[in-house]
């Protein structure tokens, strides 16, 4: 048994609260200029340059690369043979969020009741998920998600006859309706699978995945091609303008599910996606 102390998580969570908001992961500036190289419209590349300026600017002048810094999403990947001393290991991540967003200056943007709207003050409490896994290390992975994407996302509930091809569609369906709500060029995750919330938690896992890394199931594979091709020829576009890049990857996670439903998740984010990861 390891022993990790509930400070030190705190600590780690808040520095990467602060980051997360300042810095994009290095594949998705890649993927973003990758993308400013090969658009094709005009006015698309003009706005895909400005979005590499706004993450430069951000990273020196330390200004968050959007105004909405999310609510905080926290994977916890457990060892079963780690121990959290001193305190709680939820209270110990809310903690770390609220120092994050109080010391970086970032937005607070959750409220305590979904009806009644009273601003907590310090972005918190966060979304927590808990695997326990071997070993006896914590992995943390913080995904701040903004709302602008996130209410573009959709559960769908397919029959099983419905197959890969109803699949495609509802994927597609999503990505359209959501236009340039969701501030494109995005990246599309999907769940495939388990039940009505597994799907959902399967897709936001997979935003978190590198962009240029693909499922290690062919099929899979291939339909996160395929996907992307499609959406691609959306002519959605940058910023919803018009272009030939609307999104920046497809990744899709499957899991088992039950003989007579088909669930499939959608969940969006925008240009700004955000996470960064440490383990304890």
């Amino acid at each position: 048994m390891r022993a990790i102390q509930a400070k030190e998580i705190t600590k780690n969570i808040k520095e990467m609260c602060i980051e997360a908001n300042h810095y994009l992961t290095d594949d998705m500036k890649q993927a973003l200029h990758q993308a400013a190289e090969k658009e094709r419209s005009t006015l698309g590349k003009q706005i895909l340059r400005q979005l590499e300026d706004n993450l430069q600017i951000a990273a020196e002048d330390m200004i968050p690369i959007c105004q909405d810094t999310g609510m905080a999403v926290i994977f916890m990947e457990v060892g079963q043979d780690a121990h959290v001393e001193g305190g709680l290991l939820a209270e110990a991540v809310n903690e770390g969020v609220r120092q994050g967003y109080q010391e970086g200056f970032l937005r607070k943007s959750v409220v305590k009741d979904p009806i009644f709207r009273e601003n907590t003050k310090d972005n918190t409490p966060a979304v927590i998920h808990y695997d326990i896994v071997a070993g006896d290390q914590i992995k943390i992975t913080v995904a701040p998600k903004g709302f602008g994407s996130e209410n573009m996302s959709r559960i769908f509930m397919l029959k099983p006859a419905d197959g890969i091809e109803g699949v495609k569609n509802a994927v597609l369906t999503a990505v359209k309706d959501a236009g340039p709500n969701a501030c494109p060029p995005m990246v599309v995750g999907v769940g495939i699978g388990g039940t009505f919330e597994k799907c959902a938690l399967l897709a936001k896992k997979a935003l978190t995945r590198s962009v240029d890394e693909h499922s290690d199931i062919p099929y899979v594979k291939e339909m996160e091609e395929e996907l992307l091709g499609r959406i691609n020829g959306s002519g959605i576009g940058p910023g919803g303008l018009g272009g030939s890049t609307t999104a920046l990857a497809v990744h899709i996670n499957t899991y088992p599910t039950h003989i007579a439903g088909l669930p499939v998740a959608v969940n969006i984010c925008c240009h700004v996606n955000r996470h960064c990861s440490r383990i304890l």
